[in-house]
């Protein structure tokens, strides 16, 4: 009787430990934690200015007023609000990207993508840059590396969009919050709408010739960016078609507990602004963050109290809920990352420390 076929095993392919060769060992330039330690330091410095102008600032003596008589209490229930929308990020980094990985080693690097993102500009993009060097250590090739990054930052934003289409079409009709013009509701819901739209063509977009070894650098990007748009687009769909409880919890999560934690920090300082006021104003006022500044410093700030103040919330409060917000998202994020980095280099030194990833 014949044998049967040798049973498949998966190939285990863990990566290389940290420092053991040099250019594959070492830290991409402005990854290494001398970098990252002087960007965190720079923004910090920002912070700290950006704090100092509000409290010395003359004309401003509400808000220091504000900020002066914050609950301490409310304050602690938006740090917890920003641990859990953090922790939301590793349940949706494990699913997306390698499913075979423990979640200590997800914690591990998404963490540190969360804590990246707090000091890094363009909207956490440095984040994903970390992410994507430890997953080719661990054995993942460029371009899936590449799918699942684009898979990822929509599905993370997707919530915000959907939420703005709901809330907006909800506020336009009178059902939640005050009454608002249409420019404030209808018109960024149906923006939203068409945004969503537009994305779900994607897929339906040829991904191009792949680049050849002849062509320019800059072609060679734009080719390898558009099969990683089309191909990843498609692949956040089949994603959330698989109804995975933990990629689901922590897309909502995510979103979710960070817009408590704003709305947490207006409880402190006395405002209690309505639930689309916060919704809309969170999603058109993040687009600060996509400016190249520091930890998204003043873009960010600025973005957020301004939209806010145009969705009725008042000037003092509005820049002193911001502040409170705005110091809570650089700290805790950052603190939790440190301590995530840290075990991510020790995982990375061991020379089996760290769950394949060819999948």
């Amino acid at each position: 009787m014949a044998a049967g076929p040798p049973p498949r095993t998966r190939p285990q392919i863990v990566a290389e430990p940290l420092g053991s060769t040099p250019p594959a060992g070492a830290m991409p330039s402005g990854l290494d934690p001398r970098s990252l330690l002087r960007h965190a330091l720079q923004t910090a410095a920002l912070i700290a200015v950006l704090v100092l102008v509000a409290v010395l600032a003359p004309g401003l003596g509400e808000v220091r007023d504000r900020l002066g008589e914050a609950s301490p209490g409310w304050i602690a229930v938006a740090i917890v609000f920003e641990v859990l929308s953090s922790l939301s990020y590793v349940m949706m980094f494990r699913p997306v990207f390698c499913s075979l990985m423990s979640w200590r080693s997800a914690a591990e690097v998404g963490l540190s993508e969360v804590g990246m993102g707090s000091i890094v500009p363009a909207s956490g993009a440095g984040g994903i840059a970390l992410g994507a060097w430890v997953l080719s250590r661990a054995g993942m090739k460029p371009d899936t590396i590449a799918r699942r990054s684009v898979a990822f930052l929509l599905l993370k934003s997707s919530v915000n969009f959907a939420a703005v289409a709901v809330v907006g079409v909800l506020a336009f009709a009178g059902v939640i919050g005050p009454s608002q013009s249409p420019w404030l509701t209808i018109f960024p819901a149906v923006l939203s709408i068409l945004a969503i739209g537009l994305v779900t063509l994607i897929p339906r977009l040829p991904e191009g010739p792949p680049a050849e070894e002849q062509h320019s650098r800059a072609r060679k990007l734009w080719r390898g960016a558009r099969s990683a748009i089309v191909r990843g687009t498609g692949e956040a769909g089949v994603l959330l078609k698989r109804h995975n409880p933990w990629l689901i919890a922590g897309i909502i999560g995510y979103w979710a507990w960070d817009n408590l934690a704003l709305w947490a920090t207006f409880k402190a300082v006395g405002i209690s602004p309505s639930v689309s006021v916060i919704l809309l104003g969170y999603l058109i006022g993040q687009l600060g963050g996509l400016l190249p500044i520091p930890g998204g410093i003043g873009g960010i700030d600025g973005g957020l109290i301004g939209t806010l103040v145009v969705y009725g919330a008042g000037a003092s409060s509005a820049t002193a809920a911001v502040l409170s917000y705005r110091l809570i998202l650089f700290w805790v994020p950052l603190l939790l990352g440190a301590v995530a980095f840290w075990s991510l280099r020790r995982s990375l030194a061991k020379p089996a420390g760290f769950i394949p990833c060819a999948e």
